[in-house]
């Protein structure tokens, strides 16, 4: 059983619409309001046709403040932080020694020394801290700064009301603002992608911002919306989740858990020509010696395939499917996949065969399977 250690100040409004709160990254998480498919399906839709409201202060905020805040993290992350001006934010990998993907992150630039981190369950604050032993660097766990995400099409219509030139804030940019008399920091980013925004408050104030939020959106439609209704919105926007699609999850047969970036499609992620960064060494000597391929599977019909499902081709084992959801609205069913590299090839046929012994036919395809080009999720206007 999982020690929950933290808790989000949200806790009391969650359960009053029912949630259930289970460990995630050591806060109580609401999973759950209901699990119904019902719910699933009208969580899913609200976020892809209008826009949903969750809690994810779940994740880890580290500020480094000092001379050397962008040393430390340029030495822990994938990105050249000088090309981060105040303002700005930027998704990043973290890698062990070894240059196998350990964590991944938004950084954000708040001032010229002054650096925020958010990362998800794997080890990167630790990562962090062991970068910083000895330099001129301030570091703190900040848990008081709760973290709400507003996902979806009427998103920035609803912030316009309130916040003067939301419009114009770029993609991965920061504000520092108010909202209902609140100060926050609103960031452009997300986990689903739409177009959506982060809402960074303190804790003394995320109840309050939490109902205005709901009551002044609920004419637009907005609505709470569950934790794992992430789940379908990331599997068809390609954007992966530790330790869910990697080998702590599903381990190789011979040799220990840990992925490469070339191996997760993440190598984008490394600035071009950057080096100095913990592991980078391996991470270069890794490329071309991928073991398997993260990919997309298209599964005929609409039956999902499960957590875990295996992945057949010619009738033989040869990979696995690490989520699945079908889209009620795209009228498709999809899966992120761990596969041979030779089957990450559009057009490969294989099948997906469930726990309950039913077999799907399916096709290997690139992802993301929704908003292929991103184009709303970096809008402008």
């Amino acid at each position: 059983m999982a020690i929950i250690y933290r808790t989000s100040a949200l806790a009391q409004r969650h359960a009053e619409i029912g949630g259930e709160l289970e460990d995630w990254n050591g806060m109580g998480t609401v999973w759950f309001y209901d699990h119904s498919d019902e719910r699933a399906d009208a969580d899913y839709m609200a976020v892809r046709t209008k826009a949903g409201l969750m809690d994810v202060s779940g994740l880890k905020k580290v500020h480094l403040v000092g001379p050397h805040a962008a040393a430390v993290i340029d030495r822990v992350t994938t990105r050249n932080v000088d090309k981060i001006m105040p303002g700005r934010a930027v998704y990043a990998c973290m890698l062990n020694d070894e240059g196998k993907f350990i964590d991944d992150c938004v950084i954000y630039r708040l001032s010229v020394h002054h650096w925020m981190v958010v990362h998800g369950a794997g080890t990167g604050h630790e990562s962090l801290a062991m970068a910083a032993y000895g330099k001129n660097v301030a570091m703190m766990f900040d848990d008081n700064l709760h973290d709400m995400s507003l996902q979806g099409p009427l998103a920035v219509d609803f912030l316009a009301k309130h916040v003067p030139g939301i419009r114009d804030l770029a993609y991965f940019g920061i504000v520092q603002t108010k909202l209902f008399g609140k100060p926050v920091m609103i960031s452009r980013t997300g986990y689903t992608g739409e177009r959506g925004y982060e809402i960074f408050c303190e804790a003394r104030h995320a109840m309050a911002l939490w109902d205005a939020i709901l009551a002044d959106g609920k004419e637009m439609g907005i609505r709470p919306v569950q934790f794992s209704t992430l789940d379908l919105l990331r599997t068809e926007s390609y954007l992966l989740f530790f330790p869910g699609d990697n080998s702590e999850t599903f381990p190789f047969a011979d040799e220990p858990c840990g992925d490469t970036l070339w191996e997760l499609g993440l190598d984008f992620t490394v600035s071009p020509g950057k080096t100095g960064f913990r592991g980078a060494e391996n991470h270069y000597a890794l490329k071309g010696k991928e073991r398997f391929k993260i990919y997309g599977v298209k599964l005929d019909g609409m039956t999902k395939a499960d957590i875990g499902a295996t992945l057949l081709k010619e009738g033989k084992p040869v990979g696995v499917v690490t989520f699945g959801m079908r889209s009620p609205l795209n009228k498709h069913s999809v899966g992120i996949a761990r596969m041979p590299v030779d089957c990450a090839v559009p057009g490969t046929r294989m099948t997906v065969r469930n726990k309950d012994g039913v077999e799907i036919p399916c096709t290997a395809e690139e992802m993301p399977f929704y908003d292929k080009d991103k184009l709303i999720r970096s809008a402008k206007g």
